[in-house]
């Protein structure tokens, strides 16, 4: 009974003095709080310019200068933000049918992307020209499941990406949708795709254990949903593996006015979020990081481009 006495009291003495006497409570609560914005694109589809002022519903909405004045805005009211992409960068505009891409990857490069990932888009003027455009890029393009061997993208991507944003260590990965009936092989150059769920498991484990991240992204194009159960999409894909904290998707042109919320196979809750397509919408993340465990807690705002949001 005296051990144990002892055993307690010196536990509790040694707690005491290792926070200050304060509490682990107290000790958590006075951590100092991170704060990280995280600002995404997806599928923007070489729509450099504004939609034209034709009576259309879009009329006015996207355009790169809109879109860099609202990052720069942000950027001068937070100090940590993180700005992504996850794919489908190409195709949709004369631009792209004139220039392969880049005007849209030097876009990206002023606006000073963190990283983007591959959409089945991307390869439209052929892997070669992809290789090409991503030299003068200042981001790298993350892609996970595909294998570029021996192909023009051999060592031009990469796997997965760490980042520091503060005390805060970001780990992001990039899953692509299966190319077979959507890329023409002519133009895929043999890209072997490899199973998404199982790199995503592959690369968020070896994130969290081996890189000891944080905060772990998944840059997916996957798509949001789909009615087909065996068609991989994000809610399955969060539903299926550990260690994702966040997937920004693309491919399905999904406007979420707000993100979805998924458990994924430990209970852990991973959220999604996808702002459609053309450049339209800017998704606005805002994570709040306190603790010894650094917990996390999220407002989210998605908002549309255009000159009035700065009227």
């Amino acid at each position: 009974m005296y051990r144990r006495q002892f055993i307690k009291n010196t536990m509790f003495t040694s707690g005491s003095l290792l926070s200050g006497g304060l509490g682990l409570n107290d000790l958590i609560a006075n951590t100092p709080v991170e704060r990280l914005v995280i600002l995404h694109t997806n599928d923007v589809h070489s729509r450099l310019d504004p939609f034209p002022m034709d009576g259309g519903r879009n009329q006015g909405l996207g355009g790169v200068a809109a879109r860099a004045s609202l990052i720069n805005s942000i950027r001068s009211a937070n100090e940590q933000v993180l700005l992504l992409d996850a794919g489908d960068i190409f195709q949709g505009t004369p631009y792209f049918n004139i220039y392969n891409g880049e005007p849209e990857i030097k876009a990206m490069t002023a606006m000073k992307y963190d990283a983007c990932t591959m959409g089945n888009h991307d390869f439209d003027a052929g892997i070669e020209n992809f290789a090409l455009q991503m030299q003068k890029a200042s981001f790298p393009c993350i892609i996970s499941n595909y294998d570029f061997t021996n192909t023009p993208l051999e060592d031009k991507t990469i796997p997965y990406h760490v980042m520091r944003k503060g005390s805060l260590k970001i780990g992001l990965f990039g899953l692509g949708i299966k190319l077979k009936g959507l890329v023409p092989e002519n133009l895929s150059g043999g890209t072997i795709y490899l199973d998404p769920i199982e790199k995503a498991n592959e690369m968020a484990a070896f994130l969290k254990k081996e890189k000891k991240c944080d905060f772990i992204i998944c840059l997916s194009h996957l798509g949001y949903k789909y009615r087909e159960p065996n068609q991989i999409s994000d809610v399955v894909l969060a539903s299926e593996t550990r260690n994702i904290d966040l997937i920004i998707g693309g491919h399905t042109h999904t406007f979420m006015d707000e993100p979805t919320v998924i458990k994924d196979k430990s209970g852990e809750e991973v959220i999604i979020n996808q702002v459609g397509w053309a450049g339209i919408r800017l998704g606005r993340l805002d994570f709040e990081f306190n603790g010894i465990k650094k917990k996390k807690m999220i407002k989210s705002h998605t908002v549309v481009i255009s000159k009035k949001t700065f009227n």
